[in-house]
């Protein structure tokens, strides 16, 4: 018997997984959520998934109850003899904790991928992890798409006639890199330094910005400082306009008074993490379709290569 497809949304990307449904050409699974008074929860699929290939659809930002959830329903998928689980997580979560940085600290992203497997994950589906070494960190295949297919298309639509690309920092530098040589345009690189996380002690520019339509490329934009302060410094430095693109819109903290106050004409984001509240500045791009075909690719055993473009 041939297997069939079963997509199943946990509760932190309902929205984005009715939308990979749709664009893969079904609909969601039904599947029930109880809460206990203490706060405990359990999950149930609510349709046979016998011998069917099942995708859950979760991005595992904060809090933590989006990943156990997942977990919960790769788990309940296995018990109920499901041929293949995918776990497509369009945002890992706690991929910044992918190394020690310094003693006694723990690999998060490690973890993660070891919870992910003995839960019983077949498979995993993912875009712009924070380090790609953490495809390293699984035992099972990781298909790893990167949000440039979305953004290069939208980045050439605008037309920007003195375009430069920027990293924040310089652990961006490559992806800022694979932008710039896709674009056949210059890099420019902020140097930051900081005391403690979320808080820049300074930061400088490698690289003339004078002039430039400067675009920030960046995986993760979170409480906003990095991003705000070198669109601040960059036209401090003469630019012409200061846009930055981000793939995983964590936007905690502050974030968004900084963004509305910043020297950003426009950020760029996925839907990969459900947008807390409006803002003018933020632009939207859905990951949805991108999704809904490499799953369909994953299915019949079809190459996904085509949408790596930088």
């Amino acid at each position: 018997m041939v297997s069939q497809v079963r997509i199943f949304a946990g509760s932190g990307s309902e929205v984005l997984a009715e939308e990979i449904a749709k664009a893969y050409g079904t609909k969601l699974g039904e599947k029930k959520l109880t809460r206990f008074s203490d706060g405990e929860f359990t999950v149930s699929f609510e349709e046979s998934v016998r011998g069917q290939d099942v995708f859950i659809i979760q991005s595992t930002m904060p809090p933590s109850d989006n990943l156990f959830e997942l977990l919960l329903m790769i788990d309940a998928a296995k018990r109920a003899s499901a041929h293949r689980i995918i776990a497509v997580m369009p945002y890992f979560g706690f991929a910044r904790q992918d190394r020690k940085d310094r003693p006694r600290v723990a690999i998060g992203a490690k973890l993660v991928a070891n919870l992910l497997t003995a839960a019983g994950v077949d498979r995993v589906m993912t875009m712009d992890l924070h380090a790609d070494q953490i495809q390293g960190f699984f035992e099972v295949p990781v298909d790893h798409l990167y949000a440039s297919t979305i953004f290069l298309p939208y980045l050439e639509s605008l037309d920007l006639k003195d375009l430069l690309i920027a990293a924040p920092d310089t652990g961006g530098t490559k992806r800022a890199n694979a932008y710039s040589k896709f674009l056949k345009v210059d890099m420019a690189i902020c140097y930051k330094q900081r005391k403690v996380a979320n808080q820049i002690e300074n930061m400088t520019v490698i690289g003339d910005v004078e002039g430039k339509d400067v675009v920030l490329i960046d995986d993760i934009i979170d409480t906003a400082g990095t991003l705000t302060k070198a669109a601040e410094m960059m036209m401090g430095k003469g630019a012409k306009s200061v846009r930055a693109i981000c793939t995983h819109g964590v936007l905690s903290g502050p974030a968004f008074d900084r963004i509305e106050n910043s020297h950003l004409k426009e950020l760029i984001i996925t839907d990969t993490i459900p947008l807390k509240k409006e803002c003018k500045k933020i632009k939207v791009l859905s990951v949805a379709e991108l999704f809904g075909d490499v799953i369909r690719r994953v299915k019949n055993h079809d190459s996904i290569s085509s949408h790596f473009i930088a």
